[in-house]
């Protein structure tokens, strides 16, 4: 074979053709470093991939955030390969992202009952022991007519889900006698899983990945889970908890029913936390991560409001930003737009504060414009009447610092997020993160003039604002209203596939680009004829009855 060029860190080596990159960086190397994959020209790729040409090369670390996602799918590996090993009857099926890991549902004979304590343990036990032998994991594809005969445990969730397959074969990966279909790239061993833990989290298990700690209260994360399985209880009631579902409805033209009530439903929740909002409420805030619908989650609950007698009132906590020129630049030169102190706190409380007296205030408004607040305007006084709820929504809508100076009794807090409670199939689920991104670059793409390649490369610094000041308040939520949609993806992706098929392949982009377009590879694709105007997806894709 010919010899090839690699680019890694500045340096060009020239390899023999085929060769693996686990091979041209080197064993000692890839240990030393603790490397459990590579980025090959832009794309997420495991150490096992053959080099066949040219190509630009970036070792993946266990502790980037490409590795901790090549870390956690190993970690996922191990719990199932340990349940197989230990619990063969039992049956443990995905859900929500939680408290560092991921929640299981077990399943286990009737005559049989699981004591969940002495099950997290004794997985935890194996999957240790597993990790510090490293014993090999190992991929590969397969045809797709022979999925069912290879992989382990297949299902109906599975069938349904290779229905739709494009591709010839299926990328699979194998651990001892453990067979499963791969969605991405594995680490050579499962040396990458160490330090995973098994936690009891009744009705379920816990899966923490490395570095997580478990849960010190009972009721820790339960706000969320308790969202979470609703939206999952409500996915099964309408027969789609699968991605293999969603297309069988596409397939057998039950896609218009699908969109009818899963948005009946969405209005059912919403009616009910107006129905709460109602029993005293003065002021709602309203806080989520970016591209989790909250204005339209307000505008609907504001009209929910109005049938039952209440007045909303809104108001957006961007007004009450300080003058861009008094506001201290981060060591990098930038501003913080997303720092609390960004806001005239002093001034927000005291109109809070005056509002809940009975008093007058005149709201301000900010004019990004000219990046400074404006001229004071007669017109925005504001005084809340007996009937009057006041909405406060923006990204510190839950932080305490806020609301100091009103009375509890007075207060509701509402956290709005995206939490996708579809799956692939019972192993493998779909991120938050990815439908948020999704919404986010189809919004971004036809309304604000951005393409999918910008969109991509500010998520991180999105992500690192969420972190900060937004998930640490979630607890503090009176209500959690889980926006997602499970026939989502298959309409975003009629608009999203051209958009990330935009992304230059040189483009640092690409990666996450080329993972998108393989998870909408997934869905077939539906036009949005049956989306209501008032759907939060609307938000994202046009043509919403609200106007913002």
């Amino acid at each position: 074979m010919k010899p090839v060029r690699i680019q890694i860190d500045g340096q060009t080596l020239t390899v023999q053709a085929g060769m693996t990159i686990e091979g041209i960086l080197g064993a000692t190397y890839v240990q030393e470093h603790e490397v459990v994959g590579a980025v090959l020209d832009n794309h997420l790729v495991g150490l096992g991939t053959q080099v066949d040409g040219d190509a630009r090369l970036r070792p993946v670390t266990a502790d980037s955030p490409e590795g901790q996602s090549i870390a956690r799918r190993a970690s996922a590996l191990l719990f199932y390969a340990a349940m197989r090993a230990r619990y063969p009857q039992a049956r443990a099926a995905v859900g929500q992202s939680l408290l560092g890991g991921y929640f299981y549902e077990v399943q286990c004979p009737a005559d049989a009952p699981p004591d969940l304590d002495e099950m997290a343990l004794e997985l935890t036990l194996l999957i240790d022991a597993m990790s510090a032998e490293a014993r090999p994991i190992e991929t590969g594809t397969v045809p797709v007519e022979a999925t069912p005969q290879v992989v382990s445990n297949f299902s109906e969730a599975r069938a349904r889900l290779i229905e739709a397959w494009v591709a010839p074969s299926v990328p699979v990966v194998q651990l001892d006698d453990y067979v499963d279909i791969a969605h991405g790239p594995y680490p050579p061993s499962t040396a990458a899983a160490s330090g995973t833990q098994v936690v009891a989290y009744p009705p379920g298990l816990l899966l923490l990945f490395p570095g997580a700690k478990a849960p010190e209260e009972p009721e820790a994360g339960r706000v969320v889970y308790r969202a979470y399985r609703e939206t999952r209880d409500w996915n099964r009631l309408v027969g789609v908890a699968t991605v293999g579902d969603v297309n069988r409805a596409a397939l057998e033209d039950r896609f218009g029913e699908l969109v009818r009530v899963a948005e009946a439903l969405h209005e059912k929740k919403i009616a009910e936390i107006a129905d709460r909002i109602a029993h005293g409420a003065r002021f709602v805030c309203v806080a989520g991560p970016s591209s989790s619908g909250k204005t339209t989650f307000v505008q609907r609950l504001s009209v929910q409001l109005r049938v039952i007698g209440r007045r909303p009132v809104t108001v957006g906590l961007d007004d009450y930003y300080r003058d861009r020129d008094a506001l201290t630049p981060m060591p990098d030169g930038e501003l913080d737009l997303e720092d609390l102190h960004a806001l005239d706190l002093p001034l927000l409380q005291r109109h809070l504060a005056a509002l809940a007296r009975g008093d007058a205030v005149e709201v301000p408004r900010f004019d990004f414009q000219m990046q400074r607040r404006a001229a004071p305007d007669p017109r925005r006084r504001l005084q809340l009447g007996p009937e009057d709820v006041l909405l406060i929504e923006g990204i510190h809508g839950l932080n305490p610092q806020l609301t100091d100076a009103l009375p509890a009794d007075v207060l509701f807090r509402v956290f709005v997020s995206a939490m996708t409670q579809l799956v692939l199939d019972e192993r493998t689920r779909l991120t938050t993160t990815e439908t948020r991104l999704l919404r986010r670059l189809v919004r971004d793409r036809r309304y604000r003039n951005t393409r999918a390649a910008d969109t991509i490369a500010r998520w991180p610094s999105v992500r690192r604002g969420e972190e900060r000041h937004i998930f640490p308040y979630q607890g503090l939520a009176d209500v959690v209203f889980n926006s997602a949609l499970a026939y989502e993806q298959s309409v975003l992706r009629t608009f999203a596939w051209r958009y990330l098929i935009e992304v230059p392949r040189s483009h640092p982009s690409r990666m996450i680009a080329h993972q998108l377009l393989k998870l909408l590879e997934l869905f077939i694709p539906v036009f949005p004829d049956d989306v209501p105007r008032n759907s939060v997806l609307r938000e994202f894709i046009g043509d919403s009855g609200f106007r913002y």
